[in-house]
């Protein structure tokens, strides 16, 4: 072999190496590209990751408040609505004990009377307050009292700002538990007050005789 096919060989070698440590250095930077994309592509992967559980905590964590804030409103809104109700309730209870009060002394549950009950005899005793002893009347059954008063009546104009007393006729019925000598009843009417005495009946005893 000449020279100058020697030279020519040794150029081919050289450009030969030269080739492979270039296709050697593009190799290793080409698999550090794509080293580095992958990490960049895994990092970027777990930032979604924990941003979408980061998002979606608070978002459970929002609907959870929310549900709570409605759930607060509404039991605060019952409470309200029943402590309103109750006092609705409560004034109109009121407002039926002051008619029913008013309604018993027009539709005739007063006079107020005490009944005493004795072995021998019952005693009612009545407030009849401003009433005369002629416009008061007693009748009585074995088992029923029924005193009826009249007292000062008002002009129907009357502008009350307060109405407590008796007032027109009233009518009082009171039922006996046990029966009375109606024939021995006593009544009478000393400083307004109405005292009746009903002696009770009392059982006749026969003794038998024993054969």
């Amino acid at each position: 072999m000449d020279k100058t096919s020697k030279t020519k060989e040794k150029a081919i070698e050289v450009k030969k190496g030269a080739l492979e440590k270039t296709l050697d250095a593009k190799d290793k930077a080409l698999d550090k590209t794509l080293e580095a994309k992958d990490k960049a592509l895994m990092k970027t992967s777990q930032i979604k990751k924990d941003t979408g559980t980061k998002t979606a905590a608070i978002k459970d964590e929002a609907s959870e408040k929310t549900t709570e804030l409605k759930e607060n409103t509404e039991k605060t809104r019952k409470q309200a609505e029943n402590k309103i109700n109750d006092f609705i309730n409560s004034l109109k209870g009121k407002q039926d004990e002051l008619g029913k009060t008013l309604s018993d002394y027009a539709t005739g549950e007063k006079p107020l009377t005490d009944i005493i009950s004795s072995p021998e005899s019952f005693i009612i005793k009545a407030d009849l307050p401003g009433v005369s002893k002629e416009d008061v009347s007693v009748h009585i059954t074995e088992d029923l009292v029924e005193i009826t008063a009249k007292f000062e009546d008002y002009p129907e104009d009357a502008d009350f700002i307060k109405k407590e007393r008796n007032y027109g006729e009233v009518n009082r019925k009171i039922k006996l538990p046990e029966l009375v000598e109606v024939k021995k009843a006593s009544a009478k009417f000393e400083d307004s007050v109405l005292t009746i005495e009903l002696p009770k009946v009392k059982e006749d005893k026969i003794k038998i005789e024993i054969d």
